[in-house]
């Protein structure tokens, strides 16, 4: 498991080795190539987003012009204060677009 430092929710936030592995299986041109790319949307994001998929969880972005001729990197983190543990990131994947929620917060 790691801890990502993460100022926008002014706490770390999980990454656990089993979702770690889902975003290994199921965006392999994420991780593990770029999983410095990762760390840094979740540090310092261009964008957050509301989930409109799921309540309590907010879309981290960031533009990469080296990453694949250019794409966002987009971080799921979700926080669920009842659950008594830190915000944690259920997946990641990299996108030419921004399709999904409502902006939160943009980087001037």
């Amino acid at each position: 498991m790691a801890l990502l430092p993460c100022p926008y929710i002014g706490t770390e936030v999980e990454l656990s080795e089993e979702r770690e592995g889902h975003i290994r299986r199921h965006h392999p041109d994420l991780l593990p190539e770029h999983r410095k790319q990762l760390i840094e949307t979740v540090a310092d994001p261009d964008s957050v987003r509301r989930s409109s998929r799921v309540g309590n969880a907010k879309l981290f972005a960031k533009w990469f012009d080296d990453l694949r001729s250019g794409k966002y990197v987009i971080v799921v983190i979700v926080n669920d204060p009842g659950r008594g543990t830190p915000p944690w990131i259920i997946t990641a994947y990299s996108s030419h677009k921004l399709k999904e929620g409502e902006i939160e917060w943009e980087k001037n």
